[in-house]
C-alpha cells in the first residue's frame, strides 16, 4: 500500500525541489492594482507575490489538489481548491495538511454574514529536513467568516492552537463565481504569510 494522499503530495513536492532558503518580506493586496507578471505565460498559473516573487505553473494535478512549481525561483505549493497544503523551497516547509470534517472554504459564498469552525493539523520541518526541526500534528482551531468589501466576498480565517501563535489568513472571492482569486495564507511559524494570486483556473 502506498503512502496515504497528503503524505504523497509532500514527497512529490521534495521531489521537484532541492529547496533553499529565503529572506521573506511582506507585501499588501489591493484589488485596484495590477500585477506586472515576471515573464509572459499562457495557460494556468499561480502568482507567488510574498515572501518571494514568482510565476508557479501546474506539474500536477488531481481533482481540487494540484502542484505548482516556480522554474526559476526554486518553491513548490500543493493547493486543494485555493488553500495550501503543503509547500517546499522555503526556509520551512509545510509536509502535510488534514481536515478534521469538510474545509468551509470550499464553499466560500455561503460564508457571506455568517461565521463556520474548522479544525486541522499539519506537519511542519526546516528547509534543510533535519528531523531534529520535524513536529507533526501541529493543531489548528479556525473561524471563518465572510464580508464583502471592496467588489470582493473577503473570507477572513483566524486561526490558533497548536504552538503556532494566532494568525489570520484572507481570502479575495469573486462574488459572481465563487472563485478565489488572491489569498493571504500561513505556512508555518518560521516564514512569513504567503500571498498568492490565481489566475487562468
Amino acid at each position: 500500500m502506498g503512502p496515504p494522499l497528503c503524505c504523497a503530495v509532500a514527497l512529490s513536492l521534495l521531489a521537484l525541489l532541492g529547496g533553499c532558503g529565503d529572506t521573506p518580506a511582506a507585501q499588501a493586496l489591493r484589488r485596484g492594482t495590477p500585477t506586472a507578471l515576471p515573464v509572459p505565460v499562457q495557460g494556468p498559473y499561480v502568482l507567488l507575490i510574498a515572501p518571494r516573487r514568482a510565476v508557479l505553473l501546474p506539474v500536477s494535478g488531481s481533482g481540487a489538489r494540484h502542484i505548482w512549481r516556480g522554474e526559476a525561483s526554486n518553491v513548490a505549493v500543493a493547493t486543494e481548491g485555493a488553500r495550501v497544503i503543503a509547500t517546499a523551497g522555503f526556509r520551512q516547509m509545510v509536509m502535510a495538511t488534514r481536515f478534521e470534517g469538510p474545509d468551509p472554504l470550499e464553499r466560500p459564498l455561503a460564508l457571506r454574514g455568517t461565521e463556520a469552525f474548522a479544525r486541522r493539523s499539519v506537519d511542519l520541518a526546516a528547509n534543510e529536513r533535519d528531523p531534529a526541526t520535524m513536529r507533526f500534528g501541529v493543531a489548528l482551531e479556525c473561524r471563518l467568516t465572510g464580508r464583502d468589501e471592496a467588489g470582493w466576498l473577503l473570507v477572513e480565517e483566524r486561526c490558533t492552537g497548536g504552538g503556532a501563535g494566532a494568525f489570520t489568513n484572507l481570502f479575495w472571492v469573486q462574488p459572481e463565481s465563487g472563485a478565489v482569486l488572491r489569498s493571504q495564507q500561513w505556512v508555518g511559524d518560521e516564514v512569513d504569510m504567503l500571498t498568492l494570486e490565481f489566475h487562468g483556473g
